[in-house]
Order: structure tokens, then sequence, then C-alpha cells
């Protein structure tokens, strides 16, 4: 079975769970002439901290330019983009960082996604508890790290 990969999608988060899920993606957009897209997933309180100016939107910001410029450290020739998605949504009762990621994966479209798991119970881990989500009902394949 061959596949023909030319997005690989990374989502990430405050983990270094993250991390590691982009370097893997990064060698499996290496290994099939692939880019990556590195998908900041955050959490609805912070989206409101934003919006109440409780929380720094330009230390968040900053924050996903520094590890987006990382990634592309470690890219050698891989186009490397990112942008950045709201995870839950009071609005929308059916959306929860699973459903964002493959939402994003669609419309990029994405080929392959490799998204961290969970590790451990800090709050911030809110994309590794919905890889299981992306791995049940994801189109494209799934590398769960």
């Amino acid at each position: 079975m061959s596949l023909d990969i030319e997005q690989v999608l990374v989502p990430v988060d405050a983990t270094d769970q993250a991390e590691q899920a982009v370097r893997y993606g990064l060698a499996i957009a290496d290994e099939y002439d692939a880019a990556v897209h590195v998908l900041h997933v955050i959490d609805e309180p912070v989206k409101r901290g934003i919006e109440t100016g409780d929380v720094d939107a330009e230390a968040v910001a900053d924050e996903q330019v520094s590890f987006a410029d990382d990634a592309e450290e470690f890219a050698d020739d891989v186009s490397v983009t990112h942008s950045t998605v709201v995870g839950f949504s009071r609005s929308r009762l059916r959306q929860h960082p699973g459903s964002a990621i493959l939402d994003v994966a669609e419309e990029l479209p994405a080929d392959f996604v490799v998204v961290p798991r969970e590790r451990g119970t800090e709050p911030d881990e809110t994309l590794g508890k919905s890889a299981q989500y992306v791995v049940e009902y994801a189109s494209q394949p799934v590398l769960s790290v």
C-alpha cells in the first residue's frame, strides 16, 4: 500500500508531547516530500481570557510563533505553516478539540495527522485527551504519539 501524502497536520498545545508530535510529523513529511501544518489548539478559558483582557493575546501569539519557529529549525527542507483553532466552544456544543482538528484536516486538506496523546493529568493537556477521538474519526491516516 502506497500513501500519497502532500500535507501533514500536527495539532499542538502547551505540552512536551506536542513537540515530539511535530518531530514525527516533520519526519513523515520529509519521507513523502510533503509539507507540515502546525495547528495550535487553544482551549476556551484562554480564548475567554484574551477576550476579557485577562490573558495577553500577544504573549499567546508570541508563544505560538516561537513554537512554529522551532519547528522550522528542525524542518530542513520541509515547508512549515501554522494556524490556530479554539478547541472548545460555548456556542457550538459539539465542538471540542477532536472535532476542531478534524474540521481543519478537511479544510486544508491534510493527508496525514500526527496527534500527541495524553501522558498526564495537567489541565493544559486538552489536546492529548482528544487523540482517541481523532484516531477513531479521522478520514486520514493518524499517528498518535
